[in-house]
């Protein structure tokens, strides 16, 4: 009988310390998740994702139960490999790493690789819209000196604070007609009635704020080229009529503003413009080729460059 009770008292005292372990970590992971990611559990760290970290911890619960006397120091290894990746992910650790995306885990290179082989942009995907992609292919980064396609980047751009880039880009030939070629002349004339038609058509699905803010732009654009000559040499004098070439390998690098946006946004609300926001004006400026934002492992960054570094023409 004392060998049973003796044998059943080991089991129950191994038992409680598989118990006080698997609390004891679960405290120690709780108390550190709060400090990275006080709001929730779903977040992604450096390396993992919070919910890996459960799941792992879940099977160390769940192999405790059914291992024989080598699981406490299987249970042990698991709580310190946990224990490790919470130190992983402290905000120290994650500054000197990149940070995981869903793009990350698709493209770890951060370009995206057609199946032709083309290297693109990270955030050009498989899934992406033919007409954005033959933006990203086409337009994106390359320099525009022409007065009415840098009033209609202006006005798309504008835009993106009610669409994304690709539902803009499906509409982009009905906003030209809409809006004369975003000829300024024309546009700055535009009178009641032409605006309320624009308004009424539900194509186009443009706010009355939206048209009435393109209408204001173009009044403004007309007084910047009685003062500068053209709204290009305007924009243009801002980078000293060449691109800004920068280099950056990965999509967290590519900033949303600028110090330059930030100046040439506060000029423009200056001048009567509207809906021009240091963001807004940065899309613009990745758009006109004012500055050259493709990653540098993009197939167009290169080509950008070149031309970039021509001699500044205006046209």
């Amino acid at each position: 009988m004392s060998k049973k009770i003796a044998k059943r008292y080991t089991t129950t005292t191994k038992e409680k310390e598989k118990q006080s372990s698997s609390v004891i970590a679960a405290n120690i992971l709780s108390k550190h998740m709060k400090k990275v990611y006080p709001i929730g559990l779903n977040k992604i760290c450096s390396s993992v994702s919070l919910s890996s970290l459960s799941l792992s911890l879940s099977q160390s619960s769940n192999d405790s139960n059914s291992l024989p006397d080598s699981s406490s120091s299987q249970l042990d290894q698991k709580i310190a490999l946990a224990l490790r990746l919470i130190n992983d992910a402290s905000p120290e650790r994650r500054l000197r790493e990149v940070p995981v995306t869903a793009k990350t885990f698709q493209n770890p290179s951060m370009t995206y690789t057609s199946e032709e082989g083309t290297k693109r942009c990270n955030w050009i995907t498989k899934n992406s819209d033919s007409f954005y992609v033959q933006f990203h292919d086409d337009c994106w980064g390359v320099p525009v000196y022409d007065d009415h396609q840098l009033f209609e980047l202006l006005a798309l751009s504008g835009m993106l604070m009610d669409f994304n880039w690709t539902e803009i880009l499906r509409r982009r030939e009905l906003f030209r007609e809409a809006f004369a070629g975003f000829d300024a002349n024309n546009v700055a004339k535009m009178g009641e009635n032409d605006i309320m038609d624009i308004i009424s058509d539900k194509a186009l699905m443009l706010a009355e704020c939206r048209v009435r803010c393109i209408v204001d732009n173009a009044k403004c654009i007309l007084k910047i080229v009685k003062e500068f000559g053209s709204f290009s040499s305007y924009m243009w004098n801002y980078v000293s009529y060449k691109p800004i070439i920068n280099r950056y390998k990965y999509p967290r690098n590519v900033p949303l503003r600028s110090p330059k946006a930030e100046a040439i946004s506060k000029d423009l609300l200056k001048r009567g413009f509207r809906f021009v926001g240091p963001v807004i004006v940065q899309s613009f400026m990745q758009a006109a080729g004012l500055t050259i934002d493709h990653l540098v492992d993009c197939f167009r960054y290169s080509e950008c460059v070149n031309l970039a570094e021509r001699p500044w023409r205006h046209v």
